[in-house]
């Protein structure tokens, strides 16, 4: 008897010697991770609209008449005033319509000069000197219209900017569908681009004012991010948003004007339009702290010991290393901030 109750107890000391080695691995093999606990602040945002600029005043030069290109009196990128010759056309038609125009109003001329004496004398009637005078003046006319027509074989440029492409070389045939070339008035570049109804009703909200135009005045300064991913230095203003929703788009036009005084910015160019926009009481949070799982974005929350998966939804800040979480979380929550590819969904963690 006495040998069997020391084999048990025996057995028990084994066991229980057997035991402790594997709770202490288990409590070993918890990983532990950075938290950071949901705390409310204000953030501004940037949001980004690809645009292409334009000139203030772009226009396009067509000439007025048929003919060959006679003078080409300018070169690309070539800085023109209002009025300057920049084309000079050769119209053989025009030419010949004003020979025949100035034939016309000397025949009738003439006629007149000699019908006048003979009505005066009552050799003829009055009616018909009035029918020569009716000619005279239809000629007259004719001819004013042929002189001002054989004008436009000078093609002047209608304002004050910059030449673009020459498409055209002397020689060539052009009529009043050729476009010679634009001219630009890049003082000031606008800058065209559109946002869905989403963003634009966001926006409106949180823009100051009762009205749209009330809301144009109270919007911040926007920003333009150039080709090359620098800042343009003068800031710009919205100065329009369009009244309609493109029904295939679902997009709403707006206008930014930015001063361009060294004539950095070229009609025709790309950039991207950045517009702030303050958010109260959000939540920042490290883009590292984030993944993605079709299409959504998710980070892990720390409760009760263990990580547990969580669909947000984010907004990029402008250094792109943080998001403003819009939805998802709540004041207090806390989430894991670094490690995440190594969890999963209701894996037991320490916090530290």
């Amino acid at each position: 008897m006495k040998t069997i109750a020391l084999g048990v107890f025996g057995f028990f000391i084994m066991v229980s010697c057997s035991q402790k080695p594997t709770q202490s691995m288990n409590q070993s093999s918890v990983k532990t991770y950075p938290v950071q606990k949901m705390a409310a602040k204000d953030v501004e945002l940037h949001t980004v609209f690809p645009t292409v600029l334009q000139g203030e005043i772009d226009i396009e030069i067509k000439p007025r008449i048929d003919g060959f290109i006679e003078a080409v009196y300018v070169d690309e990128g070539s800085i023109v005033k209002k009025g300057q010759v920049l084309f000079e056309i050769n119209s053989p038609v025009s030419e010949q319509n004003l020979e025949t125009a100035e034939a016309n109003y000397n025949t009738a001329r003439l006629d007149v000069e000699r019908m006048r004496p003979l009505a005066d004398k009552g050799i003829i009637s009055n009616v018909l000197l009035q029918t020569y005078e009716n000619a005279f003046s239809s000629a007259e006319a004719a001819y004013e219209s042929a002189k001002a027509t054989l004008s436009w074989t000078k093609v002047k440029s209608p304002v004050d900017g910059i030449v673009g492409t020459l498409p055209f070389r002397l020689g060539s045939l052009v009529n009043s569908s050729s476009v010679l070339t634009s001219v630009a008035n890049t003082q000031h570049v606008v800058a065209y681009f559109s946002m869905n109804e989403k963003e634009l009703l966001q926006y409106m909200r949180s823009w100051e004012g009762d009205t749209q135009a009330e809301k144009i005045k109270n919007m911040p300064s926007v920003k333009l991010m150039l080709a090359d991913g620098s800042e343009y230095e003068h800031e710009g203003r919205i100065e329009t948003i369009s009244g309609v929703v493109d029904v295939n788009t679902g997009s709403v036009n707006f206008r930014a004007v930015f001063d361009n005084p060294n004539g950095l910015l070229r009609s025709g160019t790309s950039g991207q339009v950045i517009i702030p926009r303050t958010m109260k009481d959000v939540f920042l949070i490290p883009q590292k702290s984030t993944f993605s799982q079709q299409n959504k974005v998710l980070v892990f929350k720390y409760e009760d010991g263990k990580a547990k998966q969580k669909v947000i939804s984010v907004k990029s800040t402008p250094n792109g290393q943080y998001y403003a979480v819009l939805d998802g979380l709540k004041g207090g929550d806390q989430i894991i901030t670094d490690g995440v590819s190594t969890l999963k969904d209701g894996m037991e963690i320490q916090i530290q």
